[in-house]
């Protein structure tokens, strides 16, 4: 960066008056120009308070260099970056990537205890058993996954795939607003940042892709001090001018912001990182993607976009993608056909792009875990779905996985459900599947993790290796 004015900057603003239009000349649009006319007469006054003050600092100087309502400007010096960032050469230790099913995913048909005179019963329109063309996809004890994962057979097959039934808390209502809130907060209590957020803060610095939502906004898991980014997908993360004029207004950005000692200026610094990284990745593209992900699919466009940022090094440590649509009160059918078919054939096609595109190597350091707030009543509703109820099912897939169904299940009938409100229980705790797979992927040790769910002790699930 230039440590003088440019002449042009510095002619333009001598020339130009407050009421004056003539800013708007400095570029395509008026939002580039004004960022053009703010940041040079940002870079101006720097200069002209630098110029005063290396003449000796007193009221009269500080007067003259126009801060006389700068006083907090003075004192944000003070304020420093609570996080620094390497650069996206920085290689990460693994990835865990969450994904929230938002609505209320029903365990019971992604997971099926397999031909249970109980669920027949309750289940009579729509329960996932094996058709004349559909057949569950056995995974032990007793139970099938649901024909639509078929995609990811080849994961079953190599042990990278885990389900765990049954997964809840006490503290979870059937709310989807305080169950999602709770979840993602990691607890019931007055704590305001989000579980992950605490994970970033236990891991310790990384990239400017260390922790990054894509395909929406920011997550409640992701809220705090860790200053993760969001993004529609990579694409989108651009300055979104004509193409010649790129390179003057991402120079404008970074005059406006540079120098100040301001969290707004870390942002900033952030951004424009992350602006770099993405356009030097898409830059880098083949002609041809290495897979084909599904069309029309947002899950399949931000899992795209994922796959890029890790297989390019950026050092992405936490991705979070939401998923919406898991809310089957009604029509939800059966394993032939209905609405928890189709979401499911789309999450298993997704998922399996995924991985593939990820390659052996990259996948190995790669952990996928999927999560909802809560799962579906076990009895069918007069609308041919399901609603609110208690204990889901979480999947656990990719490097470092033990394949396989996981954790406690007691079975069902009306006596074991009894204290539930006729739902499946929490037996298996989400906050002990969590730490068992941060703890392995993001080598954070059992001690680190008790800022991450305090007041908690985890038990083994064995969903890692």
């Amino acid at each position: 960066m230039s440590e003088t004015v440019s002449a042009q900057d510095d002619a333009i603003l001598r020339s130009m008056h407050p009421d004056c239009t003539d800013w708007q000349t400095l570029g395509p649009t008026t939002r580039d120009a004004a960022i053009r006319a703010v940041a040079a007469g940002a870079e101006r006054e720097k200069h002209q308070r630098k110029a005063a003050w290396s003449k000796g600092f007193n009221r009269r100087t500080f007067l003259k260099a126009g801060m006389g309502v700068g006083v907090a400007a003075l004192g944000s010096q003070l304020v420093t970056s609570r996080v620094s960032y390497a650069s996206a050469a920085t290689p990460s230790n693994g990835t865990l990537v969450v994904i929230f099913l938002r609505g209320g995913l029903d365990g019971l048909s992604l997971l099926v205890p397999d031909n249970d005179p109980y669920l027949l019963k309750k289940r009579p329109g729509i329960l996932a058993r094996s058709s004349a063309t559909n057949q569950l996809i056995p995974m032990g004890r007793g139970f099938g996954l649901h024909p639509s994962m078929k995609p990811l057979k080849p994961l079953i097959d190599r042990g990278q795939l885990a389900v765990v039934p049954a997964v809840s808390t006490p503290d979870l209502t059937r709310s989807h607003f305080q169950a999602q809130d709770c979840l993602e907060r990691g607890s019931s209590n007055s704590l305001t940042t989000g579980w992950l957020d605490r994970v970033l803060e236990a891991a310790g610095p990384g990239t400017t892709f260390r922790s990054v939502a894509v395909g929406g906004t920011l997550p409640r898991s992701l809220m705090g001090e860790s200053r993760s980014l969001a993004m529609r997908d990579l694409d989108s993360l651009k300055i979104n001018v004509d193409a010649r004029e790129v390179g003057v207004t991402r120079d404008a950005l970074e005059r406006l912001y540079t120098g100040l000692d301001h969290p707004i200026a870390a942002q900033a610094e952030l951004v424009l990182s992350a602006l770099d990284t993405a356009k030097a990745i898409r830059d880098a593209r083949p002609a041809a993607p290495a897979v084909v992900y599904p069309e029309n699919s947002n899950f399949a466009d931000a899992l795209a976009s994922l796959a890029e940022l890790i297989k390019a090094g950026a050092g992405v440590r936490v991705a979070c993608i939401d998923v919406g649509g898991w809310d089957t009160h009604t029509g939800m059918g059966t394993v032939d056909g209905g609405d928890m078919k189709r979401q499911l054939d789309d999450l298993a096609a997704c998922l399996r792009a995924f991985t593939d595109d990820l390659g052996a190597d990259h996948l190995g350091n790669t952990t996928v875990v999927t999560m909802s707030e809560f799962g579906r009543r076990v009895e069918q509703n007069a609308s041919g779905g399901t609603d609110h109820g208690h204990g889901g099912a979480v999947l656990v897939l990719g490097g470092g996985v033990s394949g396989g169904v996981k954790g406690r299940w007691d079975g069902l009938d009306d006596a074991k459900l009894a204290n539930d409100e006729g739902d499946i229980p929490g037996w298996n705790d989400y906050r002990d599947v969590l730490t068992e797979v941060v703890t392995t992927r993001l080598d954070i040790s059992q001690g680190a993790m008790s800022s991450v769910f305090p007041s908690w002790s985890p038990s083994a699930i064995g969903v890692m290796a």
